[in-house]
């Protein structure tokens, strides 16, 4: 049976990197028929079509139908996952408050419809920035889905975080594992060396601390250099982030799909139940998890936390909190 895969904001940029990787079969199974389902605002929608032919002109064979529509009851109507790109921008001169105004509508009146036409076992994830609070807007207006079913895209800054070590030692990225991004998907967030390990070439494995043998670079450069790779990007490029960041959708999907491997985790924005590592209840925080073949997803228990993570920790935990407290206030239900 094919899968119904919502994309919001499919006009876009990122979707137009993501789409094909979906249709070909590199996000759900190589053998998985699926149904795309292109979600955006009425004014895209000329746009919208255009993609639609492009769709259609890559005749493959997964792809069974594919919808374009201005209606999120449409879209979402028994929906199986569901990657939520579209968002406001932030514009010149927009106040950080004018941000969230704008995007609580819009993930408050999704998470209704999600609420109301999507399947209860429906896979959500938000990459439309702020996508920590955009997230915790969608999954408390969709009360009817359970919600380890919401997460938000932090694998781009993940990926970042593998490449940057994978570069400093010459090694490949795959070789580089169990890195992790704590916290917001903002310049606040702190990628996280302490934890992970690198397979050199004879198979043995080593500490990324060991392996790299520059404590000063792991806790400087390295945690600045993720944190503020989106804006280099955009001063090198005049635009965002688009095929990255769509390969790190891709990511974050398949492994969402198909588990993790085993001994090996990674990092998702989930809801904190207040029970794991000192952060706060009901915020949606990145942390490290592994997944399992029935989609499920557990935080990794019993990581040592230095004082230097513990206060990088609760700086992003601390932004997210106030982020949370500011966007409530805009919906309509508070």
């Amino acid at each position: 049976m094919a899968l119904r895969v919502v994309v919001t904001g499919a006009a876009g940029q990122i979707a137009y990197s993501l789409l094909y990787s979906i249709a070909k079969g590199d996000v759900f199974g190589s053998n998985q028929e699926v149904e795309l389902v292109l979600l955006d605002i009425p004014p895209m929608m000329s746009v919208l079509d255009g993609v639609v032919m492009e769709l259609q002109d890559c005749a493959l064979p997964l792809v069974k139908k594919t919808v374009a529509t201005a209606d999120p009851n449409e879209a979402f109507k028994a929906c199986d996952a569901v990657i939520m790109v579209g968002a406001m921008p932030r514009k010149e001169g927009m106040e950080r408050k004018d941000l969230l105004k704008a995007n609580a509508k819009i993930f408050e009146g999704q998470g209704k419809a999600l609420n109301d036409f999507a399947k209860k076992t429906v896979k959500v994830l938000v990459v439309g920035n702020p996508a920590n609070t955009n997230c915790v807007l969608t999954l408390r207006s969709a009360p009817s889905i359970p919600a380890a079913n919401f997460t938000c895209l932090t694998r781009l800054d993940l990926n970042r975080a593998q490449a940057q070590v994978a570069s400093r030692l010459g090694r490949p990225c795959e070789s580089v594992r169990n890195l992790i991004i704590w916290g917001n998907h903002s310049s606040t967030q702190f990628p996280d060396a302490a934890h992970g390990n690198v397979v050199g070439a004879d198979g043995s494995v080593t500490s990324v601390y060991d392996a790299v043998k520059d404590d000063a670079w792991l806790t400087g450069e390295f945690v600045t250099t993720v944190q503020t790779r989106g804006s280099a990007v955009i001063k090198a490029r005049k635009l965002s982030s688009a095929m990255s960041a769509a390969k790190a959708i891709g990511d974050h999907m398949r492994d969402w799909w198909f588990g993790t491997k085993e001994n090996e985790w990674v990092s998702m924005g989930v809801l904190s139940d207040g029970t794991k590592y000192g952060i706060p209840k009901d915020i949606v925080y990145s942390m490290p998890v592994k997944i399992g073949a029935d989609k499920s997803w557990s935080v990794v228990d019993g990581l040592s936390i230095s004082d230097f993570a513990r206060e990088k920790m609760d700086i992003t935990a601390k932004e997210l909190l106030e982020e949370k407290d500011m966007a409530i206030k805009f919906l309509s239900s508070a």
